[in-house]
């Protein structure tokens, strides 16, 4: 028999069945306690739920003269909020960055917060409870939400994207919790290989826009003239070394360009996929691969000693100090305003992110007629189904694939002058 919360017992009725009660003590009647004893019935969830979360805070609020109305209530050890609880007291929760910690925490208190048939929080719900079924009704119940339209009308969406990051938020800290509590959390992980769907029948594939070469020409010139001139050299870089933002901003050091043991090759670091190599800078007769990067990577060093590379270095900052552009906590949230500030002065695409531009160099690559082994090469990808054999990076395959590139974009440069000449 599962252990009762306090002041609940369970009486057999004459029909054969359990049923259960909430019982104040004595003293506290005599006292004049307003939470009376009350039959909870026989459904046993549905009974606990009841005196977890109304009849025993009640009563802990009438006995304590409402002191404990101040205090958050902690999780019943063995529920899914106690397994929440664990997760983020737990190293590997320290371990991710702020953004996906909020994202994280967004999709927990999703599965959480719904309320069930009972009328009690999937939260509050017992992790030896817990079943496949019961999570895929859960999840088939967050996949709709129901709107009002401006006549009132109820309209049904659907919030795909939220929904599965929700039960991959949910199935990470059941892996978690399970390692940290081993004996209280099941083996089992209900919220492991739903088979989620990451659109809808029919529907289109969601894609990030890809800017072009003249978008991010346009870019680079809006940012100097607001001042921000970092942002435009690293939205240069992000598209020469395909880099993701979050390692352009949070992982490539000033010492991984052109350091004394290695002056002519930039350190490329990947962490996603924990990929780093050393990127030629010159070819096999001493030309700059990349020579306008360059130029602005090597003003950056002069200034930059340590650290990141990119840092906040316009002259309308708050503090007096380049602070980095990613925080102590990874986040990139003001880095994003910048950029979409930048966008809507260069009358660019609305949609276009930082991101566009990496984008945009792997479409420059493929469009240069580049190898899966040099985009593999430049992208670090360990694999051609990612950009169905895995190629050895070379530094000849890199050096190629910035020449096609850059020939490439000579060609077309001289094709749209002949162009504009042709129209005049």
């Amino acid at each position: 028999m599962n252990k009762l919360p306090r002041y609940c017992r369970r009486k057999l009725l004459k029909n054969g069945r359990w049923a259960y009660f909430f019982e104040p003590p004595t003293w506290a009647r005599n006292q004049g306690c307003q939470v009376e004893a009350e039959a909870l019935g026989e459904d046993y969830a549905a009974a606990m739920g009841r005196a977890e979360n109304i009849l025993l805070p009640a009563f802990d609020s009438w006995a304590s003269g409402g002191l404990t109305d101040m205090v958050p209530p902690s999780p019943l050890p063995g529920t899914f909020d106690w397994l929440v609880s664990i997760f983020e007291a737990h190293q590997k929760w320290r371990e991710i960055d702020h953004y996906t910690q909020r994202l994280y925490k967004q999709g927990l208190a999703l599965f959480a917060n719904h309320t069930l048939k009972d009328g009690t929080r999937a939260g509050s719900k017992h992790l030896s409870d817990f079943t496949m079924g019961f999570v895929d009704a859960v999840y088939a119940k967050l996949l709709v939400v129901e709107d009002r339209d401006a006549s009132g009308n109820v309209v049904k969406r659907e919030r795909r994207r939220f929904a599965n990051a929700a039960m991959a938020s949910c199935r990470r800290a059941w892996f978690v919790g399970r390692r940290a509590q081993e004996t209280k959390v099941p083996t089992i992980n209900p919220f492991s290989r739903m088979g989620l769907k990451t659109r809808a029948p029919g529907q289109p594939v969601r894609q990030t826009p890809t800017a072009t070469w003249d978008e991010l020409v346009a870019f680079r010139a809006a940012a100097k003239e607001l001042g921000y001139r970092s942002v435009g050299t690293a939205a240069l870089l992000t598209w020469e070394w395909l880099q993701r933002e979050e390692h352009v901003f949070g992982a490539f050091d000033i010492s991984h360009y052109r350091p004394k043991e290695r002056p002519n090759s930039v350190k490329i670091v990947h962490p996603k996929n924990g990929e780093e190599a050393w990127w030629p800078l010159f070819d096999e007769t001493g030309e700059p691969l990349f020579p306008e990067l360059m130029a602005e990577l090597d003003a950056i060093k002069e200034t930059v000693v340590t650290g990141l590379a990119f840092r906040r270095d316009h002259e309308h900052r708050r503090s007096p100090t380049q602070l980095p552009w990613i925080t102590e906590r990874k986040d990139l949230r003001y880095l994003r305003r910048v950029v979409r500030r930048i966008v809507a002065a260069a009358q660019l695409r609305s949609e276009l992110s930082f991101t566009s531009f990496r984008h945009g160099g792997f479409t420059e690559g493929a469009d240069s007629d580049l190898t899966d082994a040099e985009l593999r090469a430049a992208g670090r990808h360990r694999s051609a189904r990612q950009l169905p054999t895995y190629a050895k990076r070379t530094r000849k395959q890199l050096i190629a694939g910035s020449k096609k590139r850059h020939d490439e974009r000579a060609r077309a440069a001289l094709i749209g002058i002949a162009t504009t000449l042709v129209s005049e």
